[in-house]
């Protein structure tokens, strides 16, 4: 298949659309730290409009709070790093777009930005069902340490679509 993206997140990408067109599904992204990455791989799989209903890339806060109404008291409070912001982002996205379920990525991607308690590498992941209930929170952080810019924000867009696939129930 023609395409600029790595193997492994392109054949990631075609699990989700293939298991989400099987369900039924629709999915919408909200993305920080990767930029659209997930968004673009999604849209390498031919078909994947079936399946993608929109992809919301807030890279700045500004834009968290402008595109997605994330809190400035819950970025204040938490950081845009954090399991609170990415389920705002998640929940905003869900709702903005009508898809059956959303995925949001925030992170510090590098090389730069990285904190003591919030170092390189560090990715939160939040998901959220339509028809879910909005105070069960389905969110992780994960530690993928200095993998350089790349390495990371692969990892994490890695993370995202195992993140989109159907759960057995």
């Amino acid at each position: 298949m023609d395409t600029i993206l790595p193997d492994q997140l392109v054949e990631a990408a075609r699990k989700v659309i293939e298991a989400n067109r099987a369900a039924g599904r629709t999915v919408t992204l909200a993305e920080s730290c990767t930029g659209g990455l997930v968004a673009a791989a999604l849209t390498e799989i031919p078909g994947s409009s079936d399946v993608l209903e929109a992809g919301f890339v807030t890279y700045s806060n500004d834009a968290k709070q402008a595109l997605l109404k994330v809190s400035s008291d819950v970025l204040d409070t938490f950081g845009a790093v954090s399991i609170a912001v990415a389920w705002s982002m998640a929940q905003a996205a869900l709702e903005r777009s009508g898809a059956d379920v959303a995925v949001a990525i925030t992170g510090v991607a590098g090389p730069g930005g990285g904190t003591a308690k919030k170092p390189v590498g560090t990715v939160v992941f939040a998901r959220a069902m339509k028809g879910g209930d909005p105070s069960d929170v389905h969110a992780d952080r994960k530690e993928f340490g200095d993998l350089g810019r790349g390495g990371v924000r692969l990892q994490a867009a890695l993370c995202a679509l195992e993140l989109l696939l159907p759960v057995e129930p």
